[in-house]
């Protein structure tokens, strides 16, 4: 057999990262470890090629050579899908999709051929016993989760690791928590299932050998679901790894601001090497953080526990949500105020929206107030608001101006670099440089401190670097990228956000004329 893997396009959200890309002359943000780890589970003795549609074009060629298409992808994905299917059915090549765009919603794509759904360690092999039998089915699904302790080394030799800003691996699956506008739960359950820290220490060394690895990103929806494990095995293991083989590589991942409340679990993070973490934080009102169940949020002071977090070598990614039911106009000036004050170097901003499979969708979708389809990007949603429509996209692109103007983040940026403190941690990651970074640097300096409009706030954090503190020289000079990437996504968004929603507006300037 030879299998195609294609894993589609992702558009302009913050998550892509494609200015950043552009700047650093890397191509996409981390590899498709979902498609990977499927490569894994086929029989060896198949033929695979992966294509992500972030790195090259699907050629006819492609088409022509695989018997099977097996496409992967995430919501916010679909029209790239939908481009993905049309050339593969033009090609008469069969498609086997899975991924959490088709897990709920699968009878919207009636043009794939089979579904392989949930978690590929369960189904695949089902199909693939099917498909010898010559009768596969059109659907596979179970509500059984997989024993990640199982799961294969993913294929990473099938990507092209240096085009990716990242590598990456994943600890666990699942999360505790039951905010009712995450699927998490709903894809991978409430019980945090882990890999054992054999298997993550043989990705990393395989990771390290397929590439000129910077940053790994643990592609967990929350690593410190199971702290007991966590703190007991992987992170102990990954501490006398480092000591042992000295990796210049430091780790990015995503977490629960909970993480604040337990010391030893940061001391022994900072020690393994973790840095860059996103939180989502999502509101400084109660109200809609009791009204989404986000528990962890609650009874504590946010603030407080981002720069505890700051201050203990942490790297703050922070997730913001408006249109909560009980939010009220201000809350946009409350997110500002508390945005600007945090320090986060980047906040993403969202429209709240209700993803299929959650609790949120189906008292959404009960109360009649579904407005159209699933929509990811950041100023969409899928809700019709209790909040006046126009008050809550005017307000919305007003927040989001105010933090993602070049001056607004240069302030921001100001803040974090004045409570940010370097870790306190005997095991030091040597820094790596080459030929390449120089090209690297040299790039950066012509694209953003000579040819970009706003180059004066580049050069503003280089200089505030140069003069306060030179060990925040490698920061600001990332983050002056970083404050590249907001100006040109702030704008995509505000022009999405505007063109999508004309008829709110000129409904509401006819009423008044």
């Amino acid at each position: 057999m030879n299998i195609l893997l294609i894993y589609p396009q992702m558009p302009d959200t913050f998550y892509a990262m494609k200015h950043f890309i552009k700047v650093i002359g890397k191509k996409a943000a981390y590899p498709p470890l979902g498609l990977l780890t499927v490569a894994s589970l086929l029989p060896q003795e198949w033929q695979k090629k992966l294509v992500d549609l972030n790195l090259s074009d699907l050629e006819q060629e492609d088409l022509k050579w695989a018997d099977f298409v097996f496409l992967s992808a995430m919501n916010v994905q679909e029209e790239s899908v939908r481009e993905i299917i049309q050339k593969c059915n033009e090609a008469k090549v069969k498609i086997i999709a899975g991924g959490p765009l088709f897990t709920h919603e699968y009878n919207r794509f009636p043009s794939i051929d089979h579904f392989v759904l949930n978690e590929a360690e369960i189904t695949l092999p089902l199909f693939l016993e099917d498909l010898l039998k010559g009768k596969p089915k059109s659907v596979y699904e179970t509500k059984e989760f997989a024993d990640v302790t199982q799961s294969p080394l993913p294929a990473y030799e099938l990507a092209d690791m240096d085009e990716y800003i990242y590598s990456i691996i994943q600890f666990s699956r699942g999360c505790p928590y039951m905010c009712d506008f995450c699927d998490v739960t709903a894809l991978f359950g409430r019980r945090p299932r882990v890999k054992n820290s054999v298997q993550i220490i043989r990705e990393l060394e395989y990771l390290d050998q397929q590439s000129d690895v910077r940053l790994v990103l643990f592609a967990d929806d929350n690593l410190i679901g199971n702290k007991r494990i966590l703190k007991s095995d992987l992170l102990p293991a990954l501490i006398n790894w480092r000591k042992k083989k000295k990796p210049g590589f430091f780790f990015a991942t995503q977490l629960t601001i909970n993480l604040a409340d337990d010391d030893e679990l940061m001391k022994l993070m900072i020690d393994a090497g973790f840095r860059h973490i996103f939180i989502g934080i999502e509101t400084p009102d109660e109200n809609g953080l009791k009204e989404s169940r986000k528990n962890q949020n609650l009874r504590r002071n946010q603030l407080e526990n981002i720069l505890k977090l700051h201050q203990a070598g942490f790297i703050i990614s922070g997730g913001f949500i408006v249109g909560f039911d009980t939010d009220t106009p201000s809350i946009f000036e409350q997110q500002k105020e508390f945005i600007q004050q945090s320090g986060i170097p980047l906040p993403i901003v969202n429209i709240m929206k209700a993803p299929p499979g959650t609790e949120l969708f189906d008292r959404i979708k009960r109360e009649g107030r579904l407005s159209k389809e699933f929509a990811f990007t950041e100023g969409e949603t899928n809700i019709v608001p209790m909040m006046d429509e126009k008050i809550l996209y005017d307000g919305f692109i007003e927040l989001i101006t105010q933090i993602y103007l070049p001056e607004k983040s240069y302030e921001r940026l100001i803040q974090f670099f004045n409570t940010y403190k370097f870790p306190k941690t005997s095991i030091k990651i040597a820094s790596k440089y080459g030929i390449n970074d120089i090209k690297m640097v040299m790039r950066i300096f012509y694209l953003l401190g000579i040819k970009d409009q706003n180059r004066k706030y580049f050069w503003k954090l280089i200089i505030w670097a140069l003069v306060n503190n030179h060990k925040f020289l490698d920061k600001a000079l990332f983050y002056g990228i970083m404050v590249f990437q907001m100006n040109q996504t702030f704008l995509h968004i505000k022009e999405t956000v505007e063109d999508q929603n004309q008829h709110i507006l000129l409904k509401k300037e006819s009423n008044i004329a």
